[in-house]
């Protein structure tokens, strides 16, 4: 059963954290061959569902400790058509895994939310094309009719929302916003960005925030950032402009470097956790609205609880006090 569908908590003054960077961690640090980064297929690999199981738990665990709410994204990034066929799946076993993955989410919700530490689940949807550097690029019209069977199989589990991560062009953001629409899910669209703050497409955030909000009447629940370091656009969204208010979260990457240099490394660059929750802190200190704090790529439990050191509830009233 969804919990919160009609009701998103993370849109109060409360702070959320999320997971780090699920595939990095799976690859870099436990070692699971992840073709395409296609974490998905851990649940048909006999200790891939246990590796996602206690991987969840981690920050479940976290939530409860800090007294925070939680958003978990499945692991399904590269559970839609084209990435799916890569893997050798059609669409009737991808509408199974994609159940599979809530379902997954739902034991760590039941081990682990509590009221003070809610824990609302999100289908994972990720790009047609590369993350990184948009190819094919779609009309509004592709992009909806692509991504509707993944929405949909959403829609019938107990996620919560449905989260587009790594977009690059807002035709795909638009296309996605309307198919969630279509299936009555609440949805939140995450923009990356590269060094200078700018969509890979060299469009700024701005521009394809006002795009999207206005070919959808504002549908998207909010605006996220992923997959970048708060180095890359903390002086793009430092600012009062109103369509700043609309980003209410961030999955940064631990590695300051671009993505090119990323797509480049044969090594995982884990950044500095210390460092990464600090800036989080300064971030929310200039933009109060920030609600959703998290990592990507390079990211794992250590940054992720540096974040929750400086936004805890309980630590600030201790602090405070």
């Amino acid at each position: 059963m969804a919990y919160y569908r009609h009701q998103l908590p993370q849109l109060s003054d409360n702070v959320f954290m999320t997971d780090g960077g699920l595939e990095t961690v799976l690859l870099f640090q436990q070692g699971w061959d992840l073709p395409d980064f296609a974490a998905f297929t851990l649940l048909d690999r006999p200790l891939g569902t246990e590796a996602l199981h206690n991987y969840f738990n981690i920050y479940g665990e976290l939530a409860q400790t800090y007294k925070m709410g939680l958003v978990l994204d499945s692991p399904t990034w590269r559970a839609n058509a084209d990435w799916g066929r890569r893997q050798g799946y059609g669409a009737a076993a991808l509408a199974d895994i994609n159940r599979r993955a809530i379902a997954l989410l739902q034991i760590t919700r039941n081990t682990y939310a509590t009221p003070e530490s809610p824990i609302v689940i999100s289908g994972c949807i990720g790009p047609r094309g590369d993350g990184y550097s948009p190819d094919n690029l779609m009309t509004i019209a592709e992009a909806e009719q692509y991504h509707q069977a993944q929405i949909n199989t959403f829609r019938d589990t107990a996620a919560d929302l449905v989260s587009a991560f790594t977009i690059t062009y807002p035709q795909e953001a638009i296309g996605i916003a309307r198919a969630a629409q279509k299936a009555q899910m609440p949805v939140v669209i995450a923009f990356t960005v590269e060094t200078n703050g700018k969509l890979p497409t060299d469009m700024s955030l701005e521009e394809a925030i006002y795009i999207v909000d206005q070919a959808t009447d504002s549908y998207p629940a909010y605006y996220m950032i992923n997959c970048a370091h708060p180095i890359h656009f903390d002086r793009v969204i430092l600012n009062q402009d109103p369509w700043v208010e609309r980003i209410r979260g961030i999955r940064a990457n631990a590695s300051m470097m671009s993505h090119a240099e990323l797509d480049e490394s044969e090594t995982l660059d884990e950044g500095n956790p210390q460092d990464l929750g600090e800036r989080f802190y300064k971030l929310k200190q200039q933009l109060p609205h920030l609600s959703v704090l998290g990592g990507c790529c390079g990211t794992d439990h250590r940054h992720i609880e540096a974040i929750c050191q400086t936004h805890s509830p309980v630590l600030v009233n201790q602090v405070a006090s």
